[in-house]
């Protein structure tokens, strides 16, 4: 005899035989919900949405944490981005794009926003410009100036070598 039977052989002297019928709201069989293969994505930047809702298979972003794919389903999760390359995947392709920092926050519900200051398409980059920036930064982050120069060319720096590292 089963657990539950000895427990309502039990207490049934005290309850009702009406109060242990199964409503019929209970007795219907419930369906799990379709899971979703798709990952909803919104990228935001203060002038512009780049994506907005938009269905996509995988982002691949540089979080504070480290590298981050994430796909439909994923855990939730709140991620300060840095300097870095987010990779989107769509079934027609990838595309890429560089963004200065940001945060990135992934809804239980296969939602992910991203939130950037600053981002542009890779290919609007140039490795030579960048390589050229790179090196007046250089100068400056080395004595080349105030403390507060110097503290921007290596904030400067910082991200350049990280857009540099993505162009390759």
């Amino acid at each position: 005899m089963s657990a539950f039977r000895i427990a309502v052989r039990a207490v049934a002297p005290k309850i009702r035989p009406s109060t242990l019928r199964a409503s019929p709201a209970l007795l219907r069989r419930g369906y799990a919900d379709v899971a979703s293969d798709k990952l909803r994505v919104t990228l935001s930047l203060p002038h512009q949405a780049i994506y907005k809702a938009a269905d996509v298979i995988q982002v691949n972003l540089a979080a504070e944490t480290g590298e981050m794919g994430i796909l439909a389903q994923h855990v939730p999760s709140i991620e300060q981005l840095k300097p870095g390359l987010v990779e989107v995947i769509e079934e027609s392709g990838s595309k890429q794009f560089f963004l200065s920092g940001g945060f990135a926050v992934v809804q239980p519900d296969s939602q992910l926003s991203i939130n950037a200051v600053e981002g542009y398409p890779l290919e609007d980059f140039s490795a030579e410009a960048v390589r050229n920036q790179i090196a007046e930064e250089q100068k400056i982050a080395s004595g080349g100036g105030s403390e507060q120069d110097i503290a921007e060319a290596k904030i400067a720096l910082e991200v350049l070598e990280s857009l540099q590292a993505s162009l390759k």
